[in-house]
């Protein structure tokens, strides 16, 4: 293959995997990972600003699925669509707060660790409005990403009514919302930590706005070149000089790290194209090992702090601990995958196949199945 070859539109839209991307949430995770408990050392690494590749992912591939199952059925289902997320999500994620419940309550804590202020909040996903530790500090990201599954799709099935134009009203509201949180929100939020979570969903807009334009034929001319692997190879070293650039741009920026924020996303955004079409980069981030973490890293993010509270037992933070702490929480997140995740995912599946006929629609398949879920922003430095 010539390296300076492109992929096609009807090549992306054939294409029901993406591979790279589950590799991309491999690194993402295991970053996050390292920066809570790698300790200073880890520091340049700035991990904590990978969970926004996650948003970036979550946004593109739900919006992907939306458009997709539009072209086919002619309709987008919010029963199949919510039904998807609820059976991937909320298994794990609440066997893990009731084990999380369990443990702290036989140690005596329940009260003074704080989960029993947090447990109102964490029963409804108002996970990012708790300000405080608790024992399960990195479940926050599944509140970011709740609320914005409640606008984001009914507005793609409002827009889908309109006879002309549905793109370009569909990129024009996702722009609107991206502006809106940069231009509005940032600046005049009434505290650091409201800035810090309306971010969020600036990241997981610029996911929604690259799915938009990829899925229409224009928009995908705009980003074809960066499809040929040699525009590729140059994308994600780019990428790395922005990962290890994140403190020093901060600094630039006066310390205001929100809007350090949307940069990162748009430079995740042109990873994501980097990471689709066939070539060096998407192999590497394809390779077994990295899909194999990638797959689990919904269940391994969320089990990172129980599997610290193992390895704290025997070492302090820093690269030893960091490396130990992946390794437990990818143990935990097989077992989960194999006994909760699957099954869980395969029940929702035959519920929706009993109100529907005919082949299975593209998100029944693995772009679905493993679709990025979790990770959302230790930006604060909170989780």
């Amino acid at each position: 293959m010539s390296i300076f070859r492109t992929w096609s539109h009807e090549d992306y839209l054939a294409s029901s995997w993406f591979p790279g991307l589950t590799g991309l949430r491999a690194l993402a995770a295991l970053a996050v990972v390292f920066f809570h408990f790698g300790g200073p050392g880890l520091d340049r690494l700035q991990g904590w600003i990978a969970v926004q590749l996650f948003f970036v992912l979550s946004g593109f591939l739900i919006t992907t699925l939306a458009l997709r199952e539009e072209d086919r059925a002619g309709r987008i289902s919010l029963r199949g669509f919510y039904l998807r997320r609820v059976f991937r999500i909320m298994p794990v994620y609440f066997l893990l707060l009731g084990l999380t419940a369990l443990a702290v309550t036989l140690a005596g804590s329940y009260h003074s660790s704080r989960l029993a202020d947090a447990m109102p909040f964490y029963l409804v996903f108002g996970n990012e409005l708790v300000d405080y530790n608790t024992p399960y500090p990195t479940s926050w990201s599944l509140g970011v990403e709740e609320k914005f599954y409640l606008v984001w799709p009914a507005l793609l099935v409002l827009t889908s009514l309109a006879r002309n134009g549905k793109t370009a009203l569909r990129l024009l509201i996702g722009s609107a919302g991206v502006l809106a949180v940069v231009l509005v929100a940032l600046p005049h939020a009434p505290s650091a930590q409201w800035a810090s979570l309306s971010v969020h969903y600036c990241s997981l807009l610029i996911g929604c706005l690259l799915a938009l334009a990829l899925h229409h034929p224009r928009g995908f001319a705009v980003f074809r070149p960066l499809t040929s692997p040699a525009a590729a190879v140059l994308a994600a070293c780019g990428f790395v000089v922005l990962q290890f650039s994140i403190k020093p741009l901060g600094i630039v920026l006066g310390g205001h790290w929100q809007f350090v924020t949307p940069i990162y996303a748009a430079g995740s955004a042109v990873l994501l194209v980097a990471a689709l079409a066939p070539g060096p980069v998407r192999r590497l981030l394809s390779s077994r090992p990295l899909t194999f973490v990638g797959d689990r890293s919904y269940a391994l993010y969320l089990a990172q702090t129980a599997a610290a509270g193992v390895t704290g037992l025997l070492l302090p933070s820093g690269l030893g601990k960091a490396v130990a702490t992946s390794a437990v929480a990818l143990l935990f997140a097989c077992a989960l995958r194999r006994w909760v995740e699957l099954p869980a995912i395969a029940w929702g599946r035959s519920l929706r196949r009993k109100k529907t006929s005919g082949p299975s629609p593209v998100g029944e398949g693995p772009l679905v199945l493993d679709q990025a879920r979790t990770v959302s922003s230790a930006v604060n430095g909170r989780s």
